[in-house]
């Protein structure tokens, strides 16, 4: 298990990719992408609720750390995967490249449901996510963060190498 340090933490308060103010701004250019990855469940329900369907939608059940009861439905296979807060586990890792791996040759959707926290899925995301892919994760009170995977690999990597790994 990955463990978020302080000094990462206040580096990841940072967008890692552009920054919108709302999910119409780009939902037209979202059409240009062969996957769609979104994490966070105001995130993903936008998307859904606007008839832009993720391939991999990842949710926690919760919006800004309070437990939320909002429905997100579309057609997708449900995962589930352990994650406390402020980490990034063996189990989150693996659902994450299996509901990639089998999207990519089923055309299927998943959705993963997180126990825990969802929000440093992010990163393992745009490390496996497949050519032309894009992750959406919301930014607290500011708005939305596109990131094109190919672009942020190599720094996503760099940030997973700056966790510290749990004993």
């Amino acid at each position: 298990m990955l463990m978020l340090t302080k000094e990462l933490r206040s580096k990841l308060k940072e967008p890692l990719g552009n920054l919108y103010t709302s999910l119409n701004e780009v939902k037209n250019s979202l059409a240009k992408y062969d996957y769609i990855i979104s994490v966070g469940d105001v995130t993903t329900r936008n998307l859904i609720e606007s008839q832009v369907y993720p391939r991999l939608g990842i949710i926690d059940n919760r919006i800004q750390r309070k437990d939320s009861d909002h429905e997100i439905e579309y057609q997708a296979t449900i995962l589930n995967a352990e994650n406390p807060p402020g980490t990034i586990t063996k189990d989150l890792w693996e659902t994450i490249d299996h509901a990639i791996s089998s999207s990519s040759n089923s055309k299927e959707n998943f959705l993963i449901v997180v126990k825990g926290e969802e929000d440093l899925a992010v990163l393992p995301s745009i490390l496996m996510a497949p050519e032309n892919a894009v992750v959406l994760y919301g930014q607290p009170n500011e708005g939305l963060v596109v990131v094109e995977a190919n672009k942020l690999k190599k720094k996503a990597e760099e940030l997973i190498n700056e966790f510290e790994e749990a004993q």
